[in-house]
């Protein structure tokens, strides 16, 4: 009985349990013992650009191939179906010549979306497409749901979000950029590894929250009978084993922070923070600036990248200071009108003013030390802090200082977050007196950086959400109003 026939998906689900009851009172449900060994993009790579004659001189027999249908078109003996696996699509061919009738039999009533496995010979059609001749062919799992609909996929946003194994099933877009995503992650850790960098793990669940300035998800940890706070960045982890005598260390990390859901943010996150001693603000900057194009020239082969309705060019990343920014984009205002607002002030200012305009690559320089409390002051002007934040797009990618090793300095910055903190603000640190006590054994000079992973690959695969470049993004329980 064709689907088409049985009405509505309720009666397509009633129809597909009554072929794996069937299949159960055969033990033929559930099949775990095939083994495939050849992958359609490895097939077509090292086949395609054989000739129908070339392929039947080879006789090349014995390809196994397993996948989910996609496509099938059922005929008298003979009938042809698409198989999808985790590399692409591929052609088979089933007849009654090459299969026993009641295999063949059993095949017509497979449906879409089976995971089914194929042994076989390679030939070409007339229409020169690549195909396997089944000579074996096995239901390995009954799919009881439909697919989504083939020529409309999975248009709604919501369900893309919410079963995202639908939306990898039925859109290749989609799944390209998680393969994306992957190959951006591997191109910057290859770029850390090829300096000597130490790839680490440092604590997800934390005694007290810090290394950012963001408020916190709290735990309970039953035996100990105490709170534990969810990791809102591993900084000052990180720079405990610099204190150890790693020289140079990243981890590429889940952080958490305890704020709203938008197109820009997830309470569910993934950094990369990294960590050199002995270096400078200017070379860190440099090899930040280099990692980036690297990871960007990986996915899209050159240095011009579309984000959105803008025009990116990484080829040139700017360097300007958070001061003369604000100045240009506010004419009306003066240095001295500046001089007069507080660090957190002028912050303010420079976000709802500036940073939604810096399109290209920007290095921003000069930020107030009030608004950097892990950051090193500057040699200069202890008024600012040797740090930079990068925006491309009119967003933050990247935020990287000078790491802070007095301990007399870092103990008084924390006793300012403190009564910060009791004065209302709930992001604010809470004072960490191990880390001060690391800091007592000698800290060396040393610079950090955090690079937001999920923002860098929404540039680069050109994503407007950020829950377009997470498998699984944190969503509200009701079905509303989230976008």
């Amino acid at each position: 009985m064709s689907e088409d026939n049985i009405g509505g998906e309720e009666g397509i689900i009633e129809e597909r349990r009554k072929k794996l009851d069937t299949l159960r009172l055969s033990n033929k449900a559930y099949i775990n013992d095939f083994y495939k060994e050849h992958y359609a993009k490895n097939l077509s790579l090292d086949f395609s650009s054989n000739t129908k004659e070339e392929l039947e001189s080879k006789n090349i027999v014995g390809i196994t191939v397993a996948g989910r249908v996609v496509l099938r078109r059922i005929m008298g003996n003979a009938s042809f179906a698409t198989i999808r696996d985790a590399s692409g699509d591929i052609q088979i061919y089933v007849s009654k010549n090459t299969v026993s009738k009641e295999l063949y039999d059993d095949f017509k009533t497979w449906d879409l979306g089976d995971i089914i496995g194929v042994e076989g010979k390679l030939f070409k059609t007339r229409t020169d497409e690549l195909t396997i001749e089944a000579s074996n062919i096995v239901l390995i799992t009954k799919s009881i749901r439909p697919m989504p609909d083939k020529f409309k996929g999975l248009a709604d946003i919501e369900t893309r979000y919410r079963q995202r194994y639908l939306d990898l099933m039925s859109n290749e877009e989609s799944k390209k950029v998680f393969l994306d995503r992957t190959k951006i992650i591997e191109s910057m850790r290859g770029s850390l590894k090829s300096r000597d960098f130490i790839e680490v793990e440092t604590p997800m669940m934390h005694p007290i929250p810090g290394g950012a300035v963001a408020r916190p998800f709290i735990t309970k940890h039953n035996a100990l009978d105490r709170d534990l706070y969810l990791r809102i960045a591993p900084e000052l982890y990180l720079k405990r084993l610099l204190v150890g005598g790693f020289e140079r260390v990243f981890e590429i990390n889940r952080s958490f922070r305890n704020e709203g859901l938008s197109t820009r943010h997830n309470p569910e996150f993934t950094m990369l923070e990294y960590y050199e001693a002995y270096s400078s603000l200017d070379r860190t900057i440099e090899f930040t600036e280099n990692m980036i194009k690297t990871a960007a020239s990986a996915i899209c082969g050159s240095l011009n990248v579309e984000w959105g309705e803008d025009q990116i060019d990484l080829s040139h990343f700017k360097k300007e200071t958070l001061s003369n920014l604000v100045l240009e984009k506010n004419k009306n205002l003066t240095q001295s009108d500046l001089d007069k607002l507080s660090g957190k002030d002028l912050l303010d200012l420079f976000e709802e003013t500036v940073e939604s305009q810096l399109i290209q690559p920007t290095f921003v320089l000069g930020y107030p030390i009030e608004v950097s409390p892990l950051s090193r002051r500057n040699n200069e002007n202890p008024d600012i802090a040797d740090r930079f934040e990068l925006f491309i797009g009119g967003k933050e990618i990247a935020n990287g200082f000078c790491e802070l090793n007095d301990p007399d300095d870092q103990a008084q910055r924390f006793k300012d977050q403190v009564e910060a903190k009791n004065a209302g603000d709930k992001e604010a640190m809470s004072y960490d007196e191990d880390y001060i006590l690391s800091l007592e054994h000698g800290m060396p000079p040393a610079v950090g950086v955090g690079i937001g992973i999920d923002r860098l690959v929404m540039m680069i695969t050109n994503q407007s959400s950020i829950r377009d470049v997470l498998l699984f993004p944190q969503l509200e329980l009701e079905l509303q109003g989230f976008l």
